[in-house]
């Protein structure tokens, strides 16, 4: 895939969940690379930083919300999308300072994930 051109980004530490993402994605017909942990996506960003980022915040090593406060300083421009399957309000609050795009509870609304990724990368909106 060409990374001069805008893609989204799916971290996720489950297989299935980086598989179903992706699938979802490209039948949107938008670009998406997967990775099984922050510290793979890091490596990644050396050929260019995705328009949005769908995090996890539950993974081994770097945690989505550590990931987050990374990307803000470094890739600010990189719109992220929290995503857990085990919300607390302490979570969801440290999140907030870094105001991702969404806070999503898996398993996800298709919808509601796609229409955060469009409002971040306007070509790939909704009609």
């Amino acid at each position: 895939m060409d990374t001069k051109l805008p893609w989204v980004a799916v971290v996720d530490d489950e297989d299935s969940i980086r598989r179903a993402l992706l699938r979802l994605l490209r039948s949107a017909g938008i670009p998406a690379r997967a990775f099984d942990g922050a510290d793979n996506f890091l490596a990644a960003l050396a050929d260019g930083a995705p328009c949005c980022a769908l995090l996890d915040v539950h993974m081994p090593g770097r945690s989505g919300l550590d990931l987050l406060a990374l990307l803000a300083r470094e890739a600010p421009g990189t719109g992220v999308i929290i995503m857990t399957g085990h919300h607390t309000p302490e979570e969801y609050a440290r999140a907030q300072q870094y105001r991702p795009l969404a806070y999503l509870h898996k398993p996800m609304n298709d919808l509601q994930l796609l229409t955060a990724i469009g409002a971040v990368c306007p070509s790939w909106s909704l009609p």
